[in-house]
């Protein structure tokens, strides 16, 4: 990818309505427009608002995510402003699943939420997200129905995918990096909203730049609104312009990386990585698959007598558009989750939402087995390995949170499957140690990057963390571990299991050649899914028969 192709298709004008606009422009001396950039000493800061916060430049090294309090906007304390303990001012006025948004952005820098907000709680949902505004922005709006909370999450995501990429463009258009450095918090979410709309949504210009203004004067102050707008109108007319102030792709390996990395909006290190063991073009296409919209899976619970064709009537009689997977429990659906989880499908215990995984296949669950689910939670392959027992052996579920494992559970009454299914609550390196007890399978669902699943969760490209696989010994002589992530980055699969294998020569890596298609087996016998080959999430499964003796 050179230079002259950074005008990609994803950056063409989506806005429906256009504004007149009154900016200055000049040419410069390469006959190209500029627009002046904006100066936020126009627009002073309130008294009272606190320190100044400083942030990266979206070209720094990555850092752990998060920013350590937002002054006197803690979802956990109410709100200076408002002087008291309960808020009972409702604002009618504001963008009501815009405030929400950026209090949700807020959250999730501070690591105190996640990037989804779909469930089938869909109104106590929205309610419990309104109550983190009045406590944070010191007033409420009218409560969230269904397509608010859609847009919430279609807001959120998609801020939080393209965060390096907004970045980027707000630090351009400030006239200085300090000024994006030391912005507010809340500012700086109400402009990725903005800017986000604007390019990678089909908004109004007009509502995208009204909207976001009144936001930010209505929750800060009349100057943050002014700077909002003039900001906002900035990226109107470069957009319209078509010059997005981009980087060009050239120089050495690592600063085309790290231009890279901000016109598809991942880490550096992560698109290095992923050019030297993948190749430049297949590192592209990756990046693509992972800022796209993502599908749903759902799989349906023939352990209470449905199929796919039952389910498939339901979908249609609710207006669902889905496509049929090529694994006959599951169907594919774009839109309309908020209303499969509103018409009780899920509660129905007819389906469940899961992503479309092989790792199940390679486990081959067979009636009468003892197994164990490690890191259970949320439960989609606990579910799934006990409707393939067929009534008949036990699937323990273990997972350190509780509360996900307490879900789990009530999943599995829903399914009829609770008979099936006991639940453990402990970390599995301290059970590993201390149980006695031995199973015929072990299924450890490891904690990795998540490399393999970054279209559906944007968050864990910016909080990627390492797990050393522990040693587990949980498996009865003769039995099978089954080693798997979501991950598609060879040192937490291949590498992994070459290293347990040399610490432990009593398991043997056999080839799961027989228990999924061919085309997902490697050369080494492993089970791999490739997004940009499969069309699937990323995901990664290894057997490891431990020896009788």
């Amino acid at each position: 990818m050179e230079g002259g192709a950074l005008a990609l298709p994803q950056f063409s004008s989506r806005v429906g309505s256009p504004i007149l606009l009154s900016a200055r422009m000049s040419s410069g001396a390469s006959g190209r427009s500029r627009v002046s950039k904006v100066n936020p000493g126009a627009y002073p800061r309130s008294a009272g608002r606190g320190r100044t916060w400083k942030r990266d430049s979206p070209e720094a090294p990555p850092r752990r995510s998060g920013i350590t309090r937002v002054p006197n906007r803690s979802p956990e304390m109410p709100t200076e402003r408002a002087g008291r303990t309960k808020i009972s001012n409702v604002n009618l006025e504001v963008s009501h699943h815009r405030a929400v948004a950026a209090v949700r952005l807020l959250r999730i820098e501070k690591g105190k939420a996640f990037v989804d907000l779909l469930n089938e709680k869909g109104n106590s949902s929205g309610e419990n997200e309104m109550s983190y505004v009045g406590r944070t922005l010191g007033f409420s709006t009218r409560c969230l129905d269904n397509r608010d909370i859609r847009l919430v999450t279609v807001i959120v995501a998609g801020t939080v995918r393209w965060k390096r990429y907004l970045d980027y463009l707000i630090m351009s258009l400030c006239s200085e990096e300090k000024v994006f450095r030391e912005m507010e918090p809340l500012l700086l979410q109400i402009l990725r909203i903005g800017f986000f709309e604007i390019l990678k949504l089909n908004v109004p210009a007009y509502a995208a730049v009204d909207e976001n203004v009144r936001l930010a004067k209505v929750a800060l102050r009349p100057g943050a609104g002014n700077l909002v707008n003039a900001i906002l109108r900035k990226l109107l007319l470069l957009k319209e312009a078509n010059s997005l102030p981009l980087p060009k792709v050239e120089g050495d390996d690592r600063a085309q990386a790290r231009a890279l990395s901000i016109i598809y909006s991942h880490p550096v290190w992560m698109v290095r990585r992923w050019i030297r063991f993948l190749g430049k073009e297949e590192a592209l296409k990756l990046m693509n698959w992972n800022n796209s919209d993502p599908h749903f899976s759902i799989r349906v619970n023939t352990a209470n007598g449905y199929t796919r064709a039952d389910l498939i009537d339901r979908l249609e009689s609710l207006q669902v558009h889905y496509e049929k997977s090529t694994m006959d429990e599951f169907v594919r659906i774009q839109e309309g989750m908020q209303t499969v989880l509103q018409a009780g499908l899920l509660k129905e215990g007819m389906c469940a939402v899961q992503d479309e995984s092989l790792v199940v296949s390679v486990v081959d669950p067979q009636p009468g087995e003892t197994i164990i689910d490690c890191c259970a939670a949320p439960g989609g392959k606990t579910l799934f390995m006990a409707a393939r027992l067929s009534g008949q052996g036990k699937i323990w579920a273990l997972d350190i949170n509780k509360g996900r494992l307490r879900i789990l559970m009530e999943a599995a009454k829903l399914h009829n499957l609770d008979a099936m299914i006991s639940d453990i609550h402990a970390d599995l390196r301290l059970y590993a140690k201390e149980t006695t007890a031995k199973f015929d399978k072990v299924l450890l669902d490891a904690p990795c990057s998540g490399l393999g699943v970054l279209s559906k969760r944007a968050d864990l490209r910016w909080n990627r963390q390492f797990e050393d696989l522990e040693e587990l010994m949980l498996v009865k002589p003769g039995g099978i571990l089954i080693y798997s992530t979501c991950s598609i980055d060879p040192e937490e699969n291949e590498h992994r299991i070459t290293a347990f294998v040399q610490r432990h020569p009593d398991f043997v890596p056999q080839s799961v050649h027989g228990y999924v298609p061919a085309e997902f087996v490697t050369d080494e016998g492993f089970y791999s899914s490739s997004p940009t080959k499969h069309s699937i999430d990323g995901a990664f499964a290894a057997r490891l028969v431990r020896s009788v003796l």
